[in-house]
């Protein structure tokens, strides 16, 4: 399995030139399976989507997991330009809303006339929206696992992708203080938040925050640096990477990351950058 991580940016794409060497676009990462030469399943739809078109060299023949519908994970989903082509083939998956409401009505509440120009079924291509419900499920051949986990305003999920071998935890939107302080006051390790990241090869996790600011902006939705890489090693995790960067936390901010992390080998900092191999 390779990962590229395509978008790492949360709540806003940051452009400027204080976010060249991580990237500015906002949440995004691509799965190839072994053997194949592109990818076949994205983990959100945020502006880093765009980037993916280069990877597939033709059309996306694949599934994209949403793991909520707020605009940094599905902005750039009309941007896509592998997808929005006669000869792709897209599926797209999201959480099931509560309410039942059907998965592109609820998609092109905010992707269709007057918010945008054209609505989701209105690209070109083969496309197929669903709503899954918490479970187990099989996407592109990956063994997909979605569970809820506590984010501010709409169902949330994470995921935990599988291919046999090797095994990613995908949680970019999380607040475990809406459960309590938990132990360390970061927030509660929660079972759904542990059974997604138990003995991950890389777990990508909510690093929005740093300890200080959760009690000025935890009720935004988002973890602590100090959560992820607290979760990860409860969990038996074998690389943290620390995603969803606050949309003003500059390069040089990034940069002095690791110090607060204690330089530790199993914790990354996401940059758009980086391609993991597993």
């Amino acid at each position: 399995m390779r990962l590229h991580l395509l978008g790492v940016r949360g709540s806003t794409p940051a452009p400027g030139i204080e976010y060249v060497r991580y990237g500015g676009h906002t949440s995004c990462v691509a799965l190839t399976a072994d053997g194949d030469a592109a990818p076949s399943l994205l983990l959100d739809a945020g502006t880093g989507i765009r980037r993916a078109t280069a990877l597939c060299e033709g059309p996306f023949r694949g599934t994209i997991l949403l793991t909520h519908l707020h605009w940094d994970h599905v902005h750039g989903l009309p941007f896509f330009t592998g997808a929005d082509r006669e000869d792709a083939r897209t599926s797209v998956v999201m959480p099931a809303q509560s309410d039942g409401a059907d998965a592109l009505a609820v998609l092109a509440r905010g992707f269709s006339p007057p918010h945008f120009p054209v609505a989701p079924d209105a690209l070109r291509g083969a496309w197929s929206f669903t709503g899954a419900s918490p479970g187990t499920f099989d996407a592109e051949g990956f063994e997909v696992t979605a569970l809820e986990i506590p984010h501010k305003g709409g169902r949330t999920y994470g995921y935990r992708v599988d291919d046999g071998r090797n095994c990613v935890a995908y949680l970019p939107d999380h607040c475990p203080t809406d459960l309590g302080p938990g132990p360390d006051g970061w927030g509660e390790y929660h079972e759904n938040a542990l059974a997604l990241a138990r003995d991950a090869d890389v777990l990508i996790h909510d690093a929005s925050l740093v300890a200080e600011e959760l009690a000025a902006e935890a009720w935004f939705g988002h973890a602590a640096v100090e959560y992820a890489i607290a979760l990860g090693h409860r969990a038996g995790v074998a690389t943290v990477v620390l995603f969803h960067h606050k949309p003003d936390r500059t390069d040089d901010a990034l940069d002095a990351m690791p110090a607060r992390t204690g330089d530790a080998d199993d914790v990354v900092v996401a940059a758009e950058t980086i391609v993991i191999d597993l």
